[in-house]
Formats: structure tokens, sequence, C-alpha cells
């Protein structure tokens, strides 16, 4: 007799999906990968199929027993396409979904996207989460926490084990947004432009910045960046320009860096507050490309505020594969013995 999978965990960046096949003993049957996750871009359906992809490598992984010769039950849609197993009646992959997507910032946007994965006959039960929610849980023994992500922007989410929660909608400066890599990326062009032509205090940004595009000044940037000689994508890559400047002790480059810090305490603090978790030990769990990298500056002083202003809170990076979370997000629905649990991180440990 195989095993059979209990959990289809999915978790969904802007960059990259990670799907993997979970058992209800938590063994990882199978994994798979795809691109990025972006429905205001491309449209739901086309951003499903995407997931598709990697949820169709995890599924034939699982069914080939790649994960060290792991049996697998011959039921279920092991074997066949999703398209396939629904005009067949064949059953599921997996007793529950349990999807962390970037992109469903709001409880709107979680349902229309539950919809979506529902209508693919992946499993009979799905929930949808923002992508956060895996970062935090992936990082925490029990379902309870604060969690900040900051890659290309910024979120924050909470939780408690009786299931309150605590979140932001997170889409940029309409919901009073500020930071993230793309905000970052952005200061570092805005005071590098106003040193140059006067309009702003001198800053070394002025220097750094045209020189990791190689080029003399910062009025060739902006005339590469408007006329796509420079595509707007690599703006991402100032961001360690940033923290290399300030690193040096250019006072406005460590301005951006010392605002970025308060942005991620402020969002931990309301959120513990929020949960009426600011008097109890709680861990914050900082994730994403900035936060994940632990710049001393940035790390240090998110630390020193915190200590100050949350003093119960217990940070930590986490750098495991957020997939993790899904799949004990997954496994909490399903009230699996603690073995599962102890099993599933030994995997992505």
């Amino acid at each position: 007799m195989g095993l059979t999978a209990s959990v289809l965990a999915i978790d969904a960046g802007n960059s990259k999906t990670d799907v993997a096949v979970i058992a209800a003993d938590g063994t990882v049957l199978g994994r798979g990968r795809s691109g990025g996750f972006q429905p205001p871009v491309v449209g739901v359906e086309a951003a499903v199929d995407v997931l598709a992809a990697a949820v169709e490598a995890a599924v034939a992984d699982a069914a080939a027993g790649a994960r060290a010769g792991v049996p697998v039950a011959a039921g279920g849609g092991f074997g066949a396409t999703a398209a396939d197993a629904r005009d067949r009646g064949a059953p599921p992959y997996a007793s529950f979904v349990s999807a962390c997507l970037a992109n469903a910032d709001l409880p709107a946007e979680e349902r229309e996207l539950a919809a979506a994965i529902e209508a693919r006959c992946w499993a009979p039960e799905v929930a949808v989460r923002n992508d956060t929610f895996a970062i935090l849980r992936a990082g925490v023994d029990e379902p309870r926490g604060v969690a900040v992500v900051c890659g290309a922007g910024i979120n924050c989410v909470g939780m408690t084990p009786d299931g309150r929660t605590a979140r932001f909608p997170a889409i940029g400066r309409i919901s009073g947004d500020w930071g993230g890599g793309s905000g970052l990326a952005d200061e570092a062009l805005w005071h590098a432009a106003r040193a140059e032509d006067g309009r702003g205090g001198a800053t070394e940004l002025v220097r750094t910045v045209p020189a990791h595009f190689g080029l003399p000044t910062m009025y060739a940037v902006i005339e590469a960046l408007h006329l796509g000689r420079i595509p707007g994508g690599r703006k991402h890559e100032l961001v360690p320009v940033l923290f290399a400047t300030a690193a040096a002790g250019d006072p406005i480059a460590r301005s951006v860096v010392e605002r970025q810090a308060e942005e991620v305490v402020s969002l931990a603090t309301v959120a513990l507050g929020r949960l009426g978790l600011l008097d109890v030990e709680t861990p914050v769990l900082l994730g994403g490309s900035v936060l994940a990298a632990q710049h001393p500056q940035l790390d240090g002083r998110i630390r020193q505020l915190l200590a100050d202003r949350a003093p119960k809170a217990v940070p930590r990076v986490v750098s495991v594969s957020p997939v993790l979370g899904a799949a004990l997000l997954g496994l909490d629905r399903a009230a699996a013995p603690a073995e599962s649990y102890a099993r599933v991180r030994e995997e992505y440990a």
C-alpha cells in the first residue's frame, strides 16, 4: 500500500512558483517549479496556468517515485494531467490545496483565485492566502506570530492559533506602503538625480548608481532608463548598491536604510498590537530578499527598534523555502500528528 497525498502545497511569488505533493505523514512525494505568478499582468486564468505547470511537474515527480524511491498509491490523478483527470472523472491529486500566492492581497482576490483553482479539480478543498503567510508559517512551530516580507515590495501578516489574523492591503502607495526592493531602488535613483542637478543634497549615490551601469553620469542613466536601453527590470540591481553606499557612510543612503527599518518595525508592531501580542513573547519573522540578506545596518536597526517598541518580540530571519509554510498550513488543516510536521521540516531543513 503506497502513501497517499494529503496536501498539494503551492507557494507562488512574482518570480517563481514552487509546488510540493505532501503525504499525510509529512513525506514530500514530489516537487515542481514554474514561473512567476502575476494575475494583475496576465489575468487570472493565465496566471493559474503557471501554477498548473508546477503542479503537473510535482505530480509527475510523485508518480515516478523520484523522491528517494517513495511508493505512491495508484489512485488519484497521478500520471495524468489535471484536464485528463477531470475529463475522465479520476480522483484528485490530493485532499487539500494549500496555496500561498503573491498578488492575493485582498480577501476578494483570494476568493477569486480560490474559485479558479477549484475549477482545476486538483483537490476537493482549496484555501488561498497571501504568500506572506507562507513565510510566517515556515518560521514558527505553531501558527502564531508576525511576518514582514521585504522583497520587490513590502507586506506584513500575523496569525494566532485560534484563527485570528492581522494583515494590510499592501498594494502600493494607495494603501500607505513605502519601501521594498522596488521602492529602495527608486529612492536611490531619486536622490542621485537630485544631487547631480543641484535640487538635492550631496550623496555618493550620484557616483555609485551610474558606475553600476557603466555610465558616466546620472543624466546618462536617466536617458538610458527612459529610452529602454537599460530595461526597467534592472532597477532592482540598485538595492545592493544603496546598501553598499550606506555602509560606506553616505548620510543620504543611510537615511533611506533607516527609513526602511522604520517601515518594517511599524508594520510588525501594528500587527502585534492588533492581535494582542505586544506583551507576549512572539516570533517576528523577517523574509524576502532584502531582509534575508541581513544587511548589517538594516538588520541591526530593525532589532534595535523592535527592542524599544515591542520588547517581547523575538526577531529572526526566515531563509527556508516558503513552500514549506504552505505545506504546514495544509497539515494544520488536516490536524496532522506532530511527526508529520517534523518530517516535512526535515525535508526542507
